[in-house]
């Protein structure tokens, strides 16, 4: 009865290639959603994909997802080519999926969308980072290839609105997988030459054909480009990357040489509008001045320049008088108060002054020493006071008042009784 019985490794290994012989799930399309999509260290990343009935485990390989233009993300509507084998270890069949795309949307317009979102949301795409064109550029240059019709329409529109500006080509591969980091070169390239405008860009196509320009590195070189860039990818209907993070947007490569330089006609009759303002302003200037200049002329102190002097010579000679007059005034005044002065007594008999003065201060402390309180003690009166004040009269005082009776020759203490 052993050998009617199989190991766990047996039945896995034997549906594994059951299932490998079956053609239909060798290479299969299932649609569904993508959900717990998660990516390992190792590079591989494992997913489910579902509808609203069943799930089914998923996995893509590190080789496989080079291939991939977008981010897969969870609840994404996807279209997964793959095989269906069974993962023996774990006796689990799953999907091993080999490309994705979003359903109902190419992979190209995810990816595009993607890079879109990220580069915005970092804040490449806002006007404050925009650079100005040039009005009147000296040297443009173009990144574009060498052959095909859009250098031809930009050097031809370029040399026929403004011809005395020199262009420069730098050629570059506009599609497949080597065009982006060929384009990417020459923008620095293009940097090493005194240049005032670059323009970016290549004729019409599919959006495969343009996609060079949806490349992220592109889009950051463009970025970066210290030099004002003019992106002209495709007709009017195209937009790339690059229209977005450009300083200018052209619908067109002819667009952009338009945008690029003036139109040499149109200079020329700004410059001559501007001649004429400058001439007629300058002629009214001269005119002004000059009626200016005769209307000083006209005036009395050019026709008779002596008279200036005349008032003048009037106005020094009034000051003179008027300070001779002053002059002459105070000296009399103080000739009269010194002659006032010598006449007094004191300077004609001071000692007879000085006697009278003298007699005078004598009478004067005679009256005082009259009025000495101390006089008064000596010939045989007291004084007396309560807290050092003067009683002058029985009604100041109370009985138990103590009283300071001050005689010529001392203070008795006494107390009213």
């Amino acid at each position: 009865m052993d050998d009617e019985y199989l190991t766990v490794s047996q039945v896995n290994a034997y549906i594994k290639r059951k299932l490998k012989l079956d053609e239909n799930l060798r290479n299969i399309y299932i649609r569904g959603e993508i959900s717990n999509y998660k990516t390992y260290p190792s590079g591989h990343s494992y997913f489910t994909l579902k509808d609203e009935k069943s799930q089914i485990p998923a996995v893509m390989f590190k080789g496989r997802k080079h291939s991939l233009k977008f981010q897969p993300e969870n609840g994404m509507k996807v279209i997964v080519k793959g095989k269906i084998e069974v993962y023996e270890r774990d006796g689990k069949y799953q999907l091993y999926a080999t490309t994705i795309t979003e359903d109902g949307i190419g992979e190209l317009h995810i990816a595009f969308e993607q890079l879109k979102k990220k580069l915005d949301d970092e804040g490449l795409f806002d006007d404050a980072h925009k650079k100005e064109i040039p009005k009147y550029p000296q040297r443009i240059g173009v990144v574009t290839a060498r052959t095909g019709a859009a250098i031809r329409d930009i050097i031809t529109t370029i040399k026929r609105r403004y011809p005395h500006c020199e262009v420069l080509v730098f050629s570059t591969l506009v599609q497949g997988d080597s065009a982006a980091p060929q384009i990417v070169r020459q923008i620095r390239n293009a940097q090493q030459y005194n240049i005032d405008t670059l323009i970016v860009g290549r004729g019409g196509g599919s959006i495969e054909d343009l996609w060079p320009f949806n490349e992220e590195i592109v889009a950051r070189e463009i970025y970066a480009c210290k030099i004002p860039v003019i992106s002209a990818v495709g007709h009017e209907i195209d937009w790339t990357i690059s229209d977005f993070i450009a300083d200018k947007r052209a619908a067109t490569p002819t667009a952009a040489a338009e945008i690029a330089v003036p139109e040499i006609n149109e200079v020329k009759y700004k410059v001559n509008q501007l001649s004429q303002r400058i001439n007629k302003s300058i002629n009214d200037k001269l005119m002004q001045n000059k009626q200016k200049i005769e209307n000083i002329s006209q005036k009395q102190i050019f026709r008779n320049p002596e008279s200036i002097y005349e008032i003048k010579q009037m106005h020094l000679d009034n000051i003179i008088g008027r300070l001779n007059f002053t002059s002459k005034n105070i000296i009399s005044e103080n000739r009269s108060k010194l002659i006032k002065i010598e006449a007094r007594p004191v300077l004609r008999n001071p000692e007879e002054v000085t006697k009278a003065k003298r007699e005078i201060f004598l009478r004067n402390v005679d009256k005082l020493t009259i009025l000495d309180p101390l006089l008064t003690l000596k010939r045989g009166y007291s004084i007396a006071k309560v807290d050092n004040k003067v009683i002058s009269s029985a009604k100041d005082v109370e009985t138990g008042d103590e009283l300071d009776i001050e005689f010529d020759d001392g203070t008795v203490n006494t107390k009213v009784i």
